[in-house]
Parts: structure tokens; sequence; C-alpha cells
């Protein structure tokens, strides 16, 4: 008798979860209710799921409402009925101009959907034959004198459900202060639920409803009309990619032949063929063929359009995909474990994750969409959800707290001490965590249905342009949608630019997917073995750095390793350093596989430690004796997303009850389960860091081949995981000239000639993109300036722009000095903003002024750059010290002195913080000392809270240098950040700290190796 009930995917009204609507539905006795949540399906499929377990009949429908005000329901007859619903909402949502701007007051026709106006909103004569008006318990008094009386064959019992109790509404009531920002006691009653809008039982309806037989008639008659199922876990993505199942399979065979060629010259070994062969059956018989096809056409457009992409995941490990050029991963060479992907017993859906530079994931996307029909294409949905923490701000706010207020509340640990007005805020920050906020998009993921989005959920159109579903990844996967990932990442615009840049400034055109040749590069596996991967995708890391050179990794396969032993679940748990000290150490190996020959036979290759999510499929089938699917569903289970399923607490204890039937000691069986659930949500499956690594070599040849150019395009593309200035350092250090911008030889980005890198004019963050344009376009149209007089004439640009192209030293083409240039600025612009005008056939002489001499400090200038850049590119940072200490020692004589405690002079580059197993903080330092060589340092909790890092600048570092497996590093036991310095007092020792910015050369293989 329920027609309107709602959750809390009626994003800040409702507070009810599905599973608090289907609890307090079967408390009540309730066989049939109707969710209708408020311009949103987003609860619809999980609520169709869930009901059958509680024994009610689901009834789905979209409460239509412009803002607060209730337009009408819709209800849904039939499956038809949804669709229709859920196309008319996602119209209105696309037309909207702003929050549900675009809804319509009145229903359009519905075929299979009911249609039910709050009462007092539509005459009867209005009304069609699918159209009816809901009346509230509270609304009966009124029908007594209405015209409605005589009418009530167009008349249902609508009585709202959004709560379960006053506290509900309390919490309710604070969601709509929220979304209307607005203190609570300002907020309108029109703005928030009647209080009643709770359950009630079917009895207590038919009571209040017991002098309206025929209302009572009507709601009975069309929640019996009312049906709608879906068959989850059975696949819906597009079931062809050609139109015909034949004509899929015969052009994926089609496309293996040409891809054997490419990958495997003319003969192939038969253990390729036998892989390729029983791939194929698999993907065949699980009717995946169309799934690899959408994806092969997909990296076929991006190659047509000279785009760069990575194929990783799961994915990686199908020798299918490799052919098809999906990925560059030969899962033969790496001995992956196809069954991680597909296998027969397998019912989720494969997964391949596509990477694409920034610049073209979203052509990359429209091309799917164009494609595959906008209709039958959209973008996974994601729900942001309210935190505690943020919950506590918003709810201080709501009650008119200060911010003071606000803050103690946010810091306090305890109710101890608090008025009755925070433990309101805390109380009800806690009820309302993790309630959905408001639907966002997923960051990748794409589905493409072969009927229509429409028959599952309504769509909304963010500012990407492309329609989102109103659900997210999870209730795709249950309906049987199989998401495909797109994307982005400047990992590999900075490759697709590098290899222009170097086209452009060497001639030379390289094959960045010639990805066997990079393998055998010496100079490459030099970088890896030294962990000189500085700007190289995945492997820059100082952590990252650190393990390169722990495991002296210098191929491929250690590369794949590194990759996933880094992630947090593996190096945490401390399977990270046991893996070093078995790849280091032979007798440590040996001594494993005799304490745990099951576990070491089953991963020789990692000597028995777990580093990849295929090691959890593997362990729970041949050590516990789970099924693959079994095994699957325990990996996936590992994800918070799937950790609250039945399905894997089931295959949990299995795992416990197979282990002790096979007669695994406890202690074994508890150690493995502790390896299982440290990082089967953390680690990447071998093919994923398989995936990775293609990328990393990518990179890694272009830097060692092509530093300048790399390291260009890596400042290009805003860095990686440091910030412009220590690319800009790096580049130095290989030989760069390093210029500021200047208005005759800069472009908006980082440009490069020769070995000169002059810095791009996005990098200064006081000039606007406006003054950028009009500089270049000026410049393009009539050749370089020839004085600040005639950039003035030539550029729209105001004076307080021009003062920052000054002060960069963006005239200096001029040889005045920059007070020089200032002045003359002011003398001619004055004050205000250029007006543009009209060009004169005789240009108006510009007035000499005779200045006297002006002095510009040379450290004014590292200060200017600092304020515009955020770095110093004419001074060394240690010009910029107080008092500089003689402390002699470099970075190359550490290793000399392992063991010993010394101290070093360093400019702070990064710093990287993290928590020991006893949840204390320590951090890891990374510095560059007086020659720009690095030192990296640790400090362990004591020393991190006694000597807290203070910003950027030099620091004076002692400690004890450590060398463990051959990575140097100092444990830092006192740290002091030096003074900035006083203009006067630096300008005496500038020549002294030079060699900083000295003159390098292109640095050979054996300067590298002392680096």
């Amino acid at each position: 008798m329920h027609i309107n009930c709602h959750t809390y995917y009626s994003y800040k009204y409702g507070t009810l979860s599905i599973e608090n609507l289907l609890e307090e539905a079967n408390a009540k006795s309730l066989q049939t209710l109707a969710l209708t949540d408020i311009n949103s399906t987003s609860a619809c499929l999980d609520f169709i799921r869930l009901c059958p377990q509680h024994g009610i009949k689901p009834i789905v429908g979209i409460d239509f409402r412009k803002g607060a005000k209730q337009l009408f329901i819709g209800l849904a007859r039939n499956n038809q009925g949804f669709r229709e619903l859920n196309e008319h909402l996602s119209f209105s949502l696309h037309d909207a101009r702003g929050p549900n701007t675009g809804i319509y007051a009145k229903a359009p026709l519905f075929e299979n959907s009911f249609v039910i106006y709050p009462f007092g909103s539509i005459e009867a004569h209005s009304l069609r034959e699918n159209e009816y008006v809901g009346i509230k318990p509270s609304e009966l008094n009124k029908l007594k004198f209405s015209t409605w009386s005589k009418q009530q064959n167009k008349l249902m019992i609508l009585q709202p459900v959004t709560f379960r109790n006053k506290f509900d509404f309390n919490a309710h009531r604070l969601l709509r202060s929220i979304d209307n920002n607005i203190l609570l006691s300002k907020l309108p009653t029109s703005e928030e639920a009647s209080p009643d809008e709770i359950m009630h039982t079917e009895q207590q309806l038919l009571e209040l409803f017991a002098d309206y037989p025929t209302i009572i008639e009507n709601t009975k008659r069309i929640l019996e009309e009312c049906s709608i199922e879906f068959k989850y876990k059975t696949a819906k993505n597009k079931k062809t990619f050609t139109g015909s199942p034949q004509q899929d399979i015969a052009l994926m065979r089609e496309e293996c032949i040409k891809g054997l060629q490419y990958r495997f010259g003319n003969n192939p070994s038969q253990s390729v063929l036998n892989r390729v062969e029983k791939e194929l059956a698999v993907i065949m018989k699980l009717d995946f063929c169309s799934y690899f096809l959408i994806n092969w056409d997909m990296v076929a457009y991006a190659r047509h359009k000279d785009y760069c992409y990575v194929g990783r995941g799961s994915g990686a490990n199908s020798m299918v995909a490799y052919l098809l050029r999906i990925t560059d991963v030969d899962p033969l060479e790496l001995d992956l474990y196809f069954e991680r992907f597909i296998n027969p017993y397998r019912s989720s859906p494969p997964d391949f994750d596509i990477d694409f530079s920034s610049r073209d994931r979203n052509d990359v996307t429209r091309y799917l969409f164009d494609t595959h029909g906008w209709d039958h294409t959209a973008l996974v949905g994601t729900y942001s959800t309210f935190q505690y923490r943020s919950m506590l701000r918003e709810l201080g706010k709501v009650f008119g707290l200060p911010a003071r207020e606000i803050g103690k509340i946010q810091a306090a640990k305890s109710f101890a001490g608090m008025d009755e007005m925070s433990r309101l805020v805390v109380k009800y920050s806690k009820l309302i965590n993790g309630f959905p906020s408001h639907l966002s998009v997923h960051s990748s993921g794409i589905i493409i249905s072969d009927e229509t989005i429409s028959t599952y959920g309504a769509t909304m159109m963010p500012p990407k342009g492309f329609p989102t579903v109103h659900f997210s990844m999870i209730e795709a996967e249950d309906i049987g949608l199989s998401k495909f990932d797109v994307l982005g990442q400047r990992g590999l615009s900075k490759i697709k630019d590098s290899i222009q840049l170097i086209e452009d400034n060497t001639g030379d055109k390289v094959d960045i997917y010639d990805f066997k040749k990079f393998k055998k590069d010496k100079k490459v596996k030099e970088l890896l073995r030294e962990g000189l991967a500085i700007g190289c995708f995945y492997v820059e890391s100082p952590a990252m750095r650190m393990l390169l050179k722990k495991l002296q990794a210098d191929d491929y396969l250690r590369l794949v390793a590194a990759s996933s032993i880094i992630r947090p679940g593996v190096s945490k748990s401390g399977m990270m350093r046991e893996y070093i000290l078995r790849y280091r150490h032979p007798e440590r190996r040996e001594a494993a596989r005799k304490q745990l020959p099951e576990l070491y036979d089953i991963m020789k290759e990692t000597y028995g430690v777990m580093v990849y999510q295929e090691d959890v499929i593997k362990v729970a089938h041949y050590f516990a004796g789970l099924t693959l699917a079994e095994a699957d569903i325990l990996r996936r289970g590992m994800s918070w997303k799937f950790k609250q399923r039945n399905e894997f607490d089931k295959v949990r204890d299995k795992f416990f009850a197979n282990c002790d039937a096979k007669n695994h000691p406890k202690a074994i069986i508890a150690e493995v389960w502790k390896q299982i659930e440290s990082f089967a949500n953390y680690a990447f499956s071998k093919g994923h860091s398989a995936s990775y690594a293609v990328e990393s070599y990518q990179a890694l040849y272009l830097k060692a081949h092509y530093p300048l150019e790399y390291l260009v395009a890596t400042i290009n593309n805003g860095g990686g995981f440091y910030r412009p200035e220590l690319y800009v350092h790096e580049a130095r250090m290989h030989g760069a000239q390093i210029e500021v911008p200047c208005v005759n030889k800069s472009d908006g980005k980082t440009n490069i000639h020769g070995n000169v890198i002059h810095l791009g004019f996005g990098l200064m963050r006081d000039l606007t993109m406006d003054s950028i344009r009009s500089l270049l376009l000026a410049r393009h149209n009539e050749g370089s300036f020839r004085s600040l007089a005639d950039f003035i004439d030539r550029v729209d640009i105001s004076l307080e722009q021009l003062k920052v192209l000054i002060r960069i030293g963006a005239f200096r083409f001029t040889r005045k000095g920059k007070k020089e240039l200032l002045w003359d600025a002011h003398f001619q612009m004055g004050s205000v903003k250029k007006v543009t005008h009209t060009k004169t056939l005789f240009k108006e002489s510009v007035k000499e002024f005779v200045l006297p001499p002006l002095h510009y400090h040379r450290l004014e200038s590292a200060f200017d750059e600092i304020e515009i850049l955020s770095f110093t590119v004419t001074s060394s940072p240690f010009a910029l010290v107080e008092i500089l200490p003689d402390i002699p020692l470099t970075a190359l004589e550490i290793p000399q002195h392992v063991g010993e405690v010394v101290e070093i002079v360093g400019y702070l580059i990064h710093v990287k913080g993290t928590s020991t197993s006893q949840k204390d903080y320590m951090s890891f330092g990374v510095f560059v000392d007086q020659r720009g060589h690095w030192i990296d340092s640790v400090q362990f909790p004591d020393v991190a809270r006694r000597y807290p890092f203070r910003g950027p600048g030099c620091y004076i570092i002692k400690g004890k240098v450590t060398d463990e497996f051959g990575f140097i590093s100092i444990e830092v036991s006192e740290l002091h950040r030096l003074n900035t310095v006083n203009m006067d007092v630096a300008s005496t020792r500038l020549k002294s700290t030079d060699n900083y910015y000295g003159n390098t050369l292109r640095l050979s293989s054996t300067t590298l190796r002392d680096r």
C-alpha cells in the first residue's frame, strides 16, 4: 500500500538505506513495496535484487520533483514502464539548466506506467486513463469538502516513507539544511518532509481509509498490476560487434592471425598456437567475443589517430589480447595465469583497463559513444558519500556554531567537556556518515549495453558531456553489464609529447612499441639497476628507486615483480622485505621451501611469497582446495566493495574448513590467511604489473637516449611524482642550458632547441592565459618583439601582467636592467589596463626617459623567480641560505662512510610520510647536495617528532650512513633548516655556489653510475 518510499539515494533528503527500508517493511509485515526515489534510480537495481530475499514484491518508479516540490510520481507497470520513466527523467536532467529545472509539472503520455499527482495539484478532467491523484491520510478531511469526493475512482492512497522515527526525521531536516545551505532554525517547512512520512502496517492504512473503499481498491489494483524483474549475473553487454556471432568469431580469428605475424613473425611456436586456441575456445564459450572486439576496435582507432595507450589490468594475462594489440604483454614470456582473466567457471566479466593520454581520452570516449550509440552507451556512476569529519563541519555550520567551536569538535576524542549542541553535532554526524551525498562519475568505467541504457536506469549529463548512468560499477556487475575502463594519465601524454619533441629537435623517429628492443637496451638496464628513473612512469618515486637498487633489477621480470610488491598491502605486511631477502640470499629461499613446501611449490617464481593477485587464486585453489570460481570470489571479496556480500563469507568459511580437512597445521593456515587478507585488495595482478612495466620501459628508453626532450615533455605535463623544479634540475644535470621565459623565445609550454630549454609561460603562476594568448598571437602575426615599446604597442596586456614578465626576465633581449624596464613600463602605460586601439599608419615616437643607474641585485631575480615560478633558475638555492656552513661532504662521498655518523647540507626535494606498524609517524626525505646529486634520508618516529621538516629550503642533515642491499641512505638523528639569506650577506657568496649550476655536459654512463 506504500507507493512512495524513499531511500537515502533521494540525495540529501532520504535517511534509509535499502536494507533499512526492507527491514522496516518486514517489521510491518508488508508484502509489496514501491521504491520511488526523488529524481533518482540509483537504488532500483539493488532494491529489485534484494526484495525477494525479504519476501517482498518489488515495484519501482520515480518521484519527480522540482527542488523539494513534488510534481508527480511515476510507477512502472513493467520493465517497459521502467524504461520509459528512465527516459523521461534522463531527458529532463539532460535538459536542465540548473538543479532539477528540467523537470516538468505535467507528465508525458506513458504507455506502461502509472502517474500519481499530489492532491490539489491537478483537476480531474486533466487526468489520462493511467493517471491518478494520491491522497495522504492527513488530507482526508479536505476530501470531504472537495469535488474529488465524487471522483474517488481516480484517487489512491499516498503514504510517503522517508524515515523511521523522530531521530531519522531530525537527520532529514539536517540534510535539507545542508542542501539549502541554511541554518536549521531557518529551514522552511516547504523544504522538508512532513513528520508523518513513516511506514504503516497495511491494517493501519486500511483503518485510516476505512470510509473510502474505492481508494483502497484502486491502490491494491494498481500495485497488483505492477511487476518488474531482472535476471542478475547474466551478460547484458552488446552481444555482437559485427551484428552476427559468426562474423564476430571470424573477425577475431582473422585479427589473431594478423597479430601472430606482428608479434611472432612467420613461425610462432606451438605453445603460442596452443595458448591461442585454448583462449579462443573459452572466450567463445562465454560469449566474450564482442567484448574483445570492442576493445580491439578502440585501440585500433587510437593507433590510427597516433594516440599512445597502454592496455593493463588482468586482461594482460590473455594471449588473444596481446595478438589484438589491446596489450603489449606476452603472457607466455611471463607465465601469466589465464584463469585470472577468464576461466570457464568464472561468472564475473573480463577486465581491461586501457590508459590513454589525458588529452586523447575524451576523443576515444566519444568514439565509443558514436560507434555503439548514445542510447546504448553510458559512463558508470559512483556515489560521493558524506564523511565523518566533513559532516562535523557541515552540521556545525547548520547549527550555527562558529568555526572555532567546530574545530574543537573535530579535534575532540570523546564527549567529555562537550556542551549539548556539540554532542548533537557528533551524534548526527555518526548517523549520516557514509550516506550518499550525490551521484558522481566513475573514474574510468563505460558500459555498452545490448538494450538501451534506460532499460536499467536513468542518466544524468555531467560537465564531461557524456550521459552517466544512475548506478555504480557494483550494480552494473550485478545486473551483468561489464564496464570498459578508459583512463587518462599524464605518463602517456609525456611519452607522446616526447616522441614529437625528439623528431622536431633531432630528426629521429622513435617506434614506441618496439618493446623487445627496449628490454635489451644497455642504457635502460643501467637506469633501472641504479634507480636513475626520475620522470619515468611508476618507477621514479623514492620508494621505487630504493626497491630497484635493492633488487638490482635490470630486467623485465624483476621490474614486473617490483611493480607489485611496492603496493601497500605487500610492503606493509612485511612480504616485500621477505621477497628481497629471498631474492638476494639463496639460503633464505631454501629455508622457506623447507618450512612451507606447499606454498613454495605454488609460487616458485616469487620464492613462496605472495606478490600478485593471481597468487590468492592459486593458493585458494591448490592449497585450500577451492574451485576456481570460489577462489575468485575470495580474491574479489577482499575488496571493501564486495566484502559485505554473503558469498564472500561462505567462501571464507569453506577456505578454513577445506584446510582443516587437508590436515594443514592451524598455524600455517592462519599465516596463509593473514597473507591473503593483508594484500589481496592492494596487490596488482601480474598482467597489470607487466603492463605498467611496459610503460616504464618506454619512458626509460626515452629518458636514456633523449633525456632533455623527455624531461621537457615531463615539465609540460605537470611533472610527475615531484614538482617541476626537480625536472628542471634533472635536465640541467643532463647538460641542458635552462633559460627563464622570454617573450621572443618561449611558448605557452616549455620548449627545446638543441640543448637550450626555454621555460614556458604556463609555469608562471601570476600570468593569465589571456595574456599568454595575446602575446603569442602578436608574435605569430608580426614576428619577434624589437623592444618593450614594440611589445606594449602590439600586445593587449595590463601593466600588472607586464610587470610579471619584466620581473621574470622576459625582456632581457633588450639588454636593459629590470628596474629600468619597470620604470619604462610605468611611463608608457600608467597604472591602468592598456586599451586596444586601431593601428595607425605612422606610429607615434616613444619618449625616451633618462634614468640614473639602477642596480637589480642578482638575488632579487632569484626571489622573483621563486615567487613567479616557485623555484630559482639563475641562482643556486644554496645561495639563499643566511649562513652556509662549511661542511665539505658531498653526496657522491656518502657511500665511503657506511656505518659512520656524517653531516651534509642538502636542498629538500620531497618528503614522504608514513606510519609504522604501531601507528607512529615517520618519514623519508629526498635532498640534493650543492653539486646537484641525490641524498636519501629516513627519519624514524623519535627523530620525525623532534626534528620535523619545516618546509622547502636547505637543511643540515646529521645521521648514520646505512647500506641496505646496496641502497645508501642516512638514518637521521638531527635535522636543522637553514635560515633564508639576507641579500647583502648572500651577494659575496654567489660565486662559490655556482658549481650547482656549472657547465655540465650530457652525462655519460660512467657519470650516471657515479650518481
